[in-house]
């Protein structure tokens, strides 16, 4: 059996990418994060639409949620004004979904838990265990290593694009 379908990494020291078939139930937060927000930022939200965090938020935004987007490289995406940092975002964030490489996200745990966000979601592929750690000791909820369109049409059934 491949390492991949031992649910670990082809290459060691990185997690394994779970795939649009992923069938595991979601950690109970995730139910409660996907009924409770409101105001989603989305951190490294790419302007290109083939892009995963395009189409996550595409689908997110489709879905009821306001979309936050957070990208210094970009002044528009999805229709809306794009923000530099989490910081410079106006309004209360209810949370903040992650899609940065795994060694990047301490500085994303930093700024959450500055402007209050409530919960922090890590993509797929997005592990950091110590600053899930951390932002669970601040008092987020935290969720790695799961797409979050993925859990929500799973949960609250509205089927993927």
């Amino acid at each position: 059996m491949s390492a991949a379908g031992r649910g670990e990494s082809a290459r060691a020291g990185e997690p394994y990418f779970w795939h649009r078939d992923r069938v595991d139930a979601p950690p109970p937060e995730v139910g409660h994060i996907l009924r409770e927000a409101r105001r989603i930022a989305v951190v490294g939200l790419s302007p290109r639409p083939e892009r995963d965090s395009h189409r996550v938020a595409a689908y997110l935004q489709a879905a009821g949620y306001e979309i936050v987007p957070v990208n210094p490289l970009c002044a528009r995406v999805l229709g809306l004004c794009c923000w530099p940092s989490l910081r410079d975002a106006p309004g209360p964030i209810d949370v903040v979904d992650v899609f940065r490489r795994s060694e990047l996200i301490e500085p994303v745990v930093d700024d959450a838990l500055a402007i209050g966000a409530r919960a922090l979601w890590l993509q797929d592929g997005v592990v950091n265990e110590a600053a899930a750690s951390r932002a669970r000791v601040a008092g987020l909820l935290v969720v790695m290593n799961r797409c979050m369109m993925r859990d929500h049409a799973r949960l609250l059934a509205r089927p993927l694009p």
